[in-house]
């Protein structure tokens, strides 16, 4: 029951207050701000008085509403100024937000009650109680959070009932207050919780405000005799199988804009846990269940710490957006790190330290869901069919271990602390048996991890153990993940820990790094027992072939482990892998191996998305660097794991396509030498090959159309391309345009072919031409032949990343033709559809321009690292044309916000860009097209 409030009688010279002061609640000792600064009552029910003086009962709405929204406003803005200036006391905000909330619906409640509807003398039947239910009804609420409310009647509703709710809800409704409401009765609210398990929820959190208070004892002795006793493991079952929903829903805690409130790790699951607690227990707060022996202190600081921050975060959402949102979002992320007092530090920016922090509490409200539900095993509470229905058989375990409840279990926890290596040995055996580990031995693990000292680490046998987690048992996935959230993987590895719950603020990482650590080795595994065969048959063909698995998998492990510090992450993760690989056990060679792994384990994703497969010079600077065909092997495998471990929608055709052919041709380079790889072998081979292709032409024709391209025409296109452009060329009119556009199932994308009379331009009008219709470019080539025609074929993506439907080429072809035919001028059409959106602004891009002359034997490559957006390659086209800059051929690769274009290109006179002062000039002109559209894209002008 609500404690009332003691104050003295209003002032005799002041209208008698409209209700005694004494029906408000008392405000909690530890508000954020002083108690008057939130609710004045005395004031307020002054205000009141003053209003209601000689008004109708017709305009006592009208007078007391300016009065309540003035005391709503002002509370709201103290509560917003304390929480400023502390900005991680959510305690203390939520439970002002909750007590303003209580004053205000009191005072609502008691101007319907006594001053529109006053009854001397009420009838047994004509009682009302009201009641805050759900997370309101727990004193907890957010700036925008939902009023849920419950008015209860003795009987059935009664006419005065039913004007008193209506009275008291218009006014809540004209202080713009969203109110959850429901008239029931004691009957119907057992009846209803019986039916649904949300309803019953929401009872099990209600909190009397005001009304009738014997009909609050009555509902309250009610609902856990008639509701709530003898149907916890009924009640804990569908919590449960809710959350498992939820979680479906939500993703995995990890991704990397979280629901702060939903998601998995957030507040819902510590609600969860408390509404589970009272459920069983009946306790009325957390702390309780360190009495019980259901936390441990340590366990309840965990849970205190994790819910005051995740109630932070929540309350600067909803501060920031003046919104119920609880989605933390990439441009919100920024602004809460901003208000929490973040900064940038050592190399990291103050939204990745600040999301490191929300992940690693997220991972401890994991832990303790495990802890807590554990105690509920051991009770019987929780059915056990709900936990073991994966279990069938009751495995065989060694000596030290026992099967409790379907899980793998310690039998003497003395016994097994006095062997530092059993820290390890647990995790074997749970793989070895393929049983989850009891959440109990999870806690004497994590309560004991001084034990995993530097002898440990270098202990012979604990190195065979770790590293036969992750090659031995089939699911290293499994074992790595329980490992590291128990802070197990970070203590055996120390120079693991700075990556633990690391966020990149990107758009093109779906997991904090040591997720994406994890989500690696699970790929290697699968390819490994061949469940991805179809996907990846180069990978899988490697595999089956034989490589050192013990290289493969501490090189995956170890191959980020550089980041978040201001080196290079490839050479900083290098130097730390020569330190650790030794220490895991690997021979001189394999370390050898594994440490030029990590230092080049982006080198073949690089030559693949950002070079020209096409041009002899990217093969064999590639062969090169690999050397030999097993490191190629090794690089290839490593490489296919590392994109697959970025998010479940980065790897595509297009990629695979790009890595089976530079695979295949540096294989081949290796074996037969790399002089194989020339120009000369190339054009001779593409000119045959499209001589059997175009058969049925006769021999003049085919004759012209072999003898009309240049050199890097054959070596720049498959046969099939070729073939489109014999026919698109044959019997051209000089003044026409032929385009041809077919979905290219091999690369994920839809290629478009263009043969029309060449001039200075043409790729930036063809560039142009495909964002106005939305395309994403992601390769393109552009070749000028001996009698005057230019061919270009870009590959081209949809906004989602896949080739453009069948249905969708007509129109596509009709938009390219009319811009290209000059119906359209790109330059202004192109302004409305080169935006930014507004969750992707707050990314920051460096921009970063490299002219590179020996990549290739014939152009210079220019590489332009940015931030994307529609745009961008239209702009950059157009300034190298205005430039007098031929363009032969264009890479895209894209990596979220970022991308980089890379350019081959000759001047005006064929040759290469050296001169340093042209490279300047070419870089400044660049740069100010990019400053120029990036603001263009950001305002929307």
């Amino acid at each position: 029951m609500t404690q009332l409030q003691e104050h003295s009688a209003a002032p005799a010279s002041e209208p008698a207050w409209p209700f005694s002061i004494d029906v408000l609640p008392a405000p909690a000792a530890d508000l954020i701000c002083p108690p008057e600064a939130i609710f004045d009552a005395p004031h307020v029910l002054t205000a009141l008085a003053a209003a209601l003086d000689g008004t109708s009962a017709d305009g006592v709405r009208a007078a007391v509403v300016p009065v309540l929204l003035t005391a709503l406003k002002n509370g709201r803005d103290a509560i917003a100024e304390g929480f400023s200036a502390h900005p991680f006391d959510a305690r203390p905000t939520v439970k002002a937000y909750a007590w303003l909330t209580d004053c205000i619906v009191t005072s609502a409640l008691h101007l319907s009650l006594d001053v529109l509807h006053p009854l001397p003398n009420p009838t047994q039947g004509e009682r009302l109680a009201l009641f805050a239910v759900g997370g309101y009804g727990r004193g907890e609420m957010a700036p925008q959070s939902d009023v849920d409310l419950l008015f209860l009647t003795p009987h059935k509703i009664t006419p005065w009932a039913e004007s008193v709710i209506e009275s008291m809800l218009y006014i809540l409704w004209d202080l713009r207050l969203k109110v959850g409401h429901s008239s029931r009765t004691i009957r119907d609210c057992i009846r209803l919780g019986g039916e649904d398990f949300t309803i019953r929820t929401a009872l099990l959190e209600h909190r009397w405000l005001g009304g009738d208070d014997q009909l609050a004892r009555d509902l309250d002795k009610r609902l856990w005799k008639e509701l709530f006793a003898g149907s916890a493991s009924d009640f804990i079952e569908a919590k449960l199988t809710e959350r498992d929903t939820r979680h479906k829903k939500q993703g995995a805690r990890y991704v990397v804009e979280p629901n702060v409130k939903e998601g998995k790790g957030g507040l819902r699951d510590l609600q969860t846990l408390y509404w589970i607690a009272k459920y069983v227990h009946r306790v009325q707060n957390v702390a309780e269940l360190v009495k019980l022996k259901v936390f441990r202190p340590e366990e309840f600081e965990t849970f205190t710490r994790a819910e005051n921050f995740l109630w932070a975060v929540r309350c600067h959402l909803h501060l920031i957006t003046r919104r119920p949102s609880d989605q933390l979002t990439f441009d919100l992320q920024v602004e809460v790190a901003a208000r929490m007092g973040y900064e940038d530090k050592g190399g990291r920016r103050a939204v990745e330290h600040f999301m490191q922090d929300y992940f690693r509490h997220a991972t401890a409200v994991g832990d303790l869901t495990r802890i807590f539900l554990t105690k509920l095993e051991a009770t019987h509470t929780k059915s056990a069919p709900l936990l073991e229905r994966i279990f069938r058989r009751r495995p065989r375990v060694k000596d030290g271990y026992e099967v409790v409840h379907g899980r793998l279990a310690i039998t003497d926890d003395k016994a097994f602390l006095s062997d530092k290596v059993n820290m390890l040995r647990l995790f074997e055996e749970g793989l070895r048996t393929g049983m989850l580990i009891h959440p109990d031995a999870m806690r004497l693990v994590k309560a004991n991890l001084h034990l995993i000292d530097e002898e440990m680490r270098n202990d012979k046998e604990a190195r065979r153990i770790f590293l036969d987690l992750l090659l031995k048992h089939g699911n290293p996935e499994r074992a790595l993940r329980r490992m590291n959230e128990l802070g197990v993987l970070s203590a055996f590895l120390p120079e693991f820990e700075p990556i633990v719950a690391m966020m990149q603020f990107n758009m093109y990482h779906s997991y904090t790094v040591d997720e994406h650590t994890i989500q690696c080795i699970r790929v290697l595994s699968q390819i490994e027992h061949g469940e991805l065969q179809e996907e990846l048959p180069v990978a899988s063909g490697i595999l089956k072939a034989g490589v050192n698995r013990r290289v493969l998998y501490t090189a995956l492990l170890l191959h980020d482990i550089g980041k978040g510090r201001d080196e290079d992450h490839s050479v900083l993760g290098a130097q730390i892998a020569r330190k650790v690989a030794p220490r895991l056990g690997l021979n001189r060679s394999e370390c050898d191996t594994v440490e030029w792994l990590v230092r080049y384990h982006l080198l073949m994703s690089d030559m693949a998305q950002k070079r020209d497969l096409s041009d002899p010079r990217t093969l064999r600077d590639f062969a090169k660097a690999v050397k030999t065909r097993k490191r190629l092997d090794l690089l290839t495998v490593l490489t296919v794991c590392d994109i697959r471990g970025v998010g479940p929608e980065t790897w595509n055709n297009w990629k695979a396509m790009l890595l089976r052919q530079l695979h295949r041709e540096t294989a081949r380079a290796l074996e037969h030498g790399l002089e194989e790889v020339n120009r000369e072998n190339r054009g001779a081979e593409a000119r045959r090959a499209l001589r059997e292709a175009l058969g049925d032409w006769d021999a003049t024709m085919l004759k012209a159309e072999t003898g009309r391209h240049y050199p890097p025409y054959w070596q720049g296109l498959d046969t099939a391309t070729q073939v489109v452009f014999a026919n698109l060329l044959r019997d051209l009119p000089d003044n026409e345009i032929a385009i041809d556009l077919a979905i290219d199932d091999d690369r994920d994308a839809t290629r478009a072919c263009f043969a029309l009379s060449d001039h200075p331009g043409i790729f930036s009008r063809l560039a142009g031409a495909l964002a106005l219709v939305g395309a994403n470019v992601v390769d393109a080539r552009t070749y000028t032949s001996k009698d005057g025609y230019a061919t270009a074929v870009f590959w081209i993506q949809d906004g989602d990343g896949a080739p453009y439907e069948a249905e969708r080429l007509p129109r596509l072809r009709q938009m390219i033709h009319k811009t290209l035919k000059g119906e359209i001028k790109t330059t202004e059409a192109i302004k409305s559809r080169d935006k930014i959106k507004k969750r992707e602004r707050a990314f920051r891009v460096p921009t970063s321009i490299t002219f590179d002359n020996e990549g290739s034997e014939i152009y210079t490559i220019i590489e332009v690292d940015t931030r994307d957006r529609p745009g961008l390659l239209f702009d950059l086209t157009r300034t190298l044309a205005n430039n007098n800059v031929y363009i032969a051929s264009a890479v895209i690769a894209t990596y979220g916000e970022q991308v980089v274009d890379t350019f081959y290109v000759k001047d005006m006179f064929g040759l290469k860009f050296h001169a340093p002062t042209k490279q300047k000039t070419l870089e400044r002109k660049l740069r100010d097209a990019i400053e120029a559209g990036a603001q263009r894209a950001v305002s929307g002008q």
